[in-house]
């Protein structure tokens, strides 16, 4: 495949490729190629999961491309739909995305793994913000990390940008697992298998949920959730799969789920 986002398709599990010699980085074009994809990713109802890495062993990614803004991107340039890297402003993303991190991850590739649900890192992975060195704002970094792991070890990262190992990130909490390289794209694949066979408007749901409760106190959100008012749970308890769940479980056999 030509291009700098190479995708592949495996029944529901979508795996997205940034492959831009040498650091993976990304250019305005290319993360408007990765907001259609991941726009396309959304609105396909026959996709349930997907899987974003690197090419090659040495980047997952390393941001926001330097040279092309020496050479012209504007940095509050036109990123497309779901704003950098494709994800981190697309509306509506309910469903469960893995970074399979296989190298560095650095500046604007830790905000890509950060607007992930779920993500495993090779033993060799490496992560940090040097955002602070060129001068410039790590901004989405800035909103998130601090509410994944401990404050003063996020604002370390921000204000020094000292790197991470694999192992202090999976400390922190960042990162779920750690696997050998070999192992690392086996494993993701296994994952997204397994979430793929679950049940597509719980996963909504819970996605839907959990990015809504982030600026709300736990009262208004219950409130919401028992009221309906949110469209994901509006539509999963009045579908097939929640009558379909119940049977199962009562018939004592694996549920099958359709999404409807």
């Amino acid at each position: 495949m030509t291009g700098p986002i190479h995708t592949r398709r495996e029944g529901g599990i979508l795996e997205v490729t940034i492959d831009r010699p040498k650091a993976n980085a990304i250019d305005l074009k290319t993360s408007r190629i990765m907001g259609e994809v991941f726009r396309d990713f959304r609105d396909d109802p026959d996709l349930r999961v997907a899987i974003v890495t690197g090419a090659g062993e040495k980047f997952f990614c390393a941001g926001w491309d330097l040279k092309a803004a020496a050479a012209g991107d504007a940095v509050d340039g036109d990123y497309g739909i779901g704003g950098f890297g494709g994800m981190q402003e697309l509306r509506d993303l309910n469903k469960p995305i893995i970074a399979a991190v296989n190298g560095i991850c650095c500046g604007g590739g830790l905000e890509i793994a950060l607007s992930t649900d779920l993500i495993l890192a090779a033993e060799h992975a490496s992560f940090a913000l040097p955002e602070i060195r060129s001068g410039t704002v790590a901004d989405a970094a800035s909103i998130k990390l601090p509410k994944r792991i401990p404050y003063h070890i996020a604002m370390d990262m921000l204000l020094t940008g000292r790197w991470l190992e694999a192992g202090e990130a999976h400390r922190w909490g960042f990162v779920n697992e750690i696997l050998p390289a070999a192992r690392l794209m086996e494993r993701a694949w296994e994952l997204a298998r397994l979430l793929e066979s679950g049940p597509p408007l719980v996963y909504a749901a819970i996605k839907e949920v959990v990015r809504e409760a982030e600026g709300r106190d736990f009262q208004t959100t219950m409130n919401r959730i028992t009221r309906r008012q949110f469209r994901t749970v509006d539509v999963l308890y009045s579908s097939e799969d929640q009558l379909e769940g119940a049977r199962a479980f009562a018939e004592k056999r694996d549920p099958i789920w359709k999404g409807r």
